[in-house]
């Protein structure tokens, strides 16, 4: 077991999403603690973010609701550095807070592509290319909307929720075979879908969140951390775990 900042020494990362937010911040992470990391994300800031980085880091655009992009993404890691030994199915988002009966179809689709479709596929190549190489980590970025009900993000709840189900199944799937499958499960977090820049990286001191029992927003830091523990080999008896990252919120 590697222990200060050699989490994740010698092992190769994908991280979805990492052009901001929670994804930023496990690429930054993870190249800490010793992962060499491919960045991937469809906004264009994964470049930023792998030079950021430096040589541990590659940037890849991605869609990852686009299989041959998903593919691609896998087949990048194990060309350039040989193997992927963690996959950080993290890009996703909300779509509008409207109650069911306002939502489109095409909003629908859209979230569902991206937030469910998007860890499927990641899961089917990614593990695919773990399993070459003795085995794993998958660390999904669902949400404590997986978990308990959100007010007018129904559409959202229920792609995290499947989120959350395909994690524990297909942490089942793979438990004999070195392939660890765990989830983090968010609840409100600064970032930039939240109201998070360049200019407040961190929330105002009275930006207070009484809905969550520690009553402040969680950082996308600290959903970071959680995802090292997990991606990393302190965690090697833990699978099929949904772990909620939120102040609180989902133990009310």
């Amino acid at each position: 077991m590697e222990s200060g900042n050699d989490r994740l020494a010698g092992k190769v990362a994908i991280i979805t999403g990492a052009g901001a937010g929670i994804g930023r911040s496990m690429a930054v992470l993870f190249a800490a603690h010793g992962a060499t990391v491919v960045c991937a994300d469809r906004s264009g800031r994964q470049d930023d973010v792998a030079a950021e980085i430096g040589g541990a880091a590659v940037a890849v655009h991605c869609d990852v609701s686009r299989a041959s992009d998903v593919r691609a993404l896998v087949e990048t890691a194990e060309t350039r550095f040989g193997r992927l030994d963690v996959l950080c199915n993290n890009a996703g988002f909300g779509g509008p807070r409207k109650r069911i009966t306002e939502q489109d179809e095409s909003t629908f689709d859209d979230v569902v592509a991206v937030n469910l479709k998007g860890v499927f596929l990641g899961m089917k190549y990614g593990i695919a290319a773990m399993l070459r190489t003795g085995g794993g980590s998958v660390v999904n970025t669902a949400s404590s909307a997986g978990l308990v009900g959100w007010k007018k993000h129904s559409v959202y709840a229920a792609a995290k929720g499947g989120v959350v189900q395909m994690t524990k199944s297909a942490a089942l799937d793979y438990a004999e075979d070195g392939v660890r499958v765990n989830a983090i499960c968010p609840g409100m977090t600064w970032t930039d879908l939240a109201g998070a820049s360049a200019e407040h990286p961190s929330p105002p001191p009275d930006a207070k969140m009484p809905m969550q029992p520690m009553n402040r927003w969680g950082l996308a830091s600290e959903l970071a951390a959680a995802a090292l523990f997990l991606a990393s080999d302190e965690s090697s008896f833990v699978t099929g775990a949904a772990l909620p990252v939120d102040g609180g919120y989902v133990a009310r």
